[in-house]
């Protein structure tokens, strides 16, 4: 998270545009085969027939429509449950939650400071249990995004880093600096290396399909000097010859050199494209509201604004989301980053602090998911004819050369309600 340049509060999020997104009933160019999937945000179309993909040259991999996984495309709902921010009798439940909610995907951090007390020294117990929270995922059948960083802001203290680390002599953080690359590349090796000892990545039959270096460093890179964009460099080619047989991610980072993907952060991503043309668009964290600060009002983001968000990503194009936060939980200790940042780290998530469902969040969302599910085969087979039927209104038909179809009808006209189709 990128806490010095959003802010976010009930008041500010009132600001928002009524954007409505109307349903497709009847487009005369689809096949009278076709039929309607309604949301209240998002409408589908789709016909149903078998759907073929070239065998992918890796368990799992990309191209520029989405990751492949086991030789076909998928789009893929993710949501980001932090191990360490709920306990591990909990986590059965919360991620059956996000199952049930439509989710393919659980998405974590990895918490260097929680792990490594004291130089080499490691701890992987209780709430840090980072294998037993993997392994519970790939109970559920679910795949998981691994987010190694180290650094990972999270509004976690020292943003992940141990306190140890700014005493190791001559040391300068997230730069072209020898002892900080010395000790993350020790940590994240140490990662990777658990992760093939347990068989968790999906090649070996477990549920990693992603992995993430760094974390949000683009901005910082942009005030920064040759040194920073040296590191950039660095953290990607080091990542990469770990050889973890899944793609690797950055997020916020213009300039991650190939093969890695950057990803979007943000409330709205319809508008972010990879830096390459043969890359999938992935949202790795859409805000599903903020965090809570002493003083503040409760952060508040209506799903409907935060569907409409997604459905909108997916008709330009893209094909991962991930809700960052799912799950939101709960800063034990004095593991919040910050002056008043809050013990609770709710975030008006669709599953709330204490593991509720927080309704109508968790259900409109699992609807979107289910009309957008029953379209995957048109939207990852074909770009879309686009037509605009307004100032402020376009749709969007996806075929597959199968005879797939697909269609979003969106309106983003504040003052006029209904788009003639």
């Amino acid at each position: 998270m990128d806490v010095e340049k959003v802010s976010l509060s009930k008041d500010k999020l009132k600001l928002f545009p009524l954007q409505l997104f109307t349903a497709v009933k009847q487009v005369s160019a689809l096949p009278t085969r076709a039929v309607a999937a309604v949301l209240t945000l998002a409408a589908v179309v789709m016909i149903s027939t078998v759907w073929f993909l070239p065998p992918a040259t890796a368990p799992v991999s990309y191209d520029r429509k989405a990751i492949i996984i086991e030789g076909q495309r998928r789009i893929l709902f993710s949501g980001s449950i932090h191990y360490p921010r709920s306990t591990p009798e909990m986590w059965p439940g919360l991620v059956k939650k996000a199952k049930d909610g439509g989710l393919d995907v659980i998405q974590t951090y990895v918490f260097w400071n929680g792990h490594e007390l004291s130089p080499g020294k490691y701890y992987f117990e209780g709430r840090y249990d980072l294998v037993r929270f993997i392994k519970v995922v790939k109970d559920a059948e679910l795949y998981v995004n691994l987010r190694i960083g180290p650094y990972i802001c999270a509004e976690w203290n020292f943003g992940g880093f141990p306190v140890w680390l700014k005493y190791v002599p001559g040391i300068s953080f997230r730069t072209d600096n020898k002892p900080f690359k010395v000790a993350m590349q020790r940590f994240v090796e140490k990662i990777v290396s658990m992760m093939k000892s347990e068989k968790l990545f999906e090649w070996q039959g477990g549920p990693i399909i992603l992995t993430q270096i760094e974390n949000e460093f683009g901005p910082v890179a942009e005030y920064g000097g040759a040194d920073d964009l040296s590191y950039a460099q660095w953290s990607a080619k080091m990542a990469v010859s770990l050889n973890t047989g899944v793609p690797w991610i950055m997020c916020k980072e213009d300039d991650a050199p190939d093969p890695i993907v950057n990803t979007c952060n943000g409330f709205f991503c319809d508008g972010f494209s990879p830096n390459k043309p043969y890359k999938p668009d992935m949202w790795t964290e859409a805000w599903t509201g903020w965090f809570t600060s002493y003083g503040d009002p409760l952060p508040h983001r209506p799903v409907e604004n935060l569907a409409f968000a997604v459905a909108n990503f997916i008709q330009k194009g893209g094909s991962f989301v991930n809700y960052y936060m799912y799950h939101g939980g709960t800063n034990f200790g004095r593991t919040s980053s910050g002056l008043f940042v809050a013990a609770s780290y709710d975030y008006d998530a669709p599953i709330d602090e204490y593991g509720l469902l927080r309704q109508p969040k968790w259900g409109h969302l699992k609807g979107l998911h289910q009309a957008i599910k029953s379209c995957e085969k048109a939207l990852v087979s074909s770009d879309p004819n686009v037509t605009s039927h307004g100032l402020n209104q376009q749709l969007y038909v996806f075929r597959s050369k199968s005879g797939d179809c697909a269609a979003f009808l969106t309106n983003n006209d504040t003052n006029q309600h209904r788009v003639k189709a």
